[in-house]
């Protein structure tokens, strides 16, 4: 997956592995921060999709969005 770099050089890759936090930010007042361990890596070379275990107890597949970053454990 490619996002935009915020540091404005241009676009990065996410990348994570098992056990990393994936955290997609809130984009409005109504949509609240959401954190997951990854269970599993299906792409390439720490590539999405992710499969996440949410701090809820959900799961799912997912490829992340630009407001998406990986926490390393």
């Amino acid at each position: 997956m490619e996002a935009s770099d915020p540091r404005g050089k241009g676009v990065m890759t996410l990348q994570a592995k098992p056990g990393d936090r994936l955290i997609i930010e809130g984009r409005t007042d109504t949509a609240h921060r959401r954190e997951g361990e990854i269970l599993e890596v299906h792409g390439d070379e720490g590539s999405p999709p992710y499969l996440v275990r949410w701090d809820d107890g959900h799961e799912g597949t997912l490829y992340p969005g630009p407001d998406a970053h990986v926490a390393e454990r």
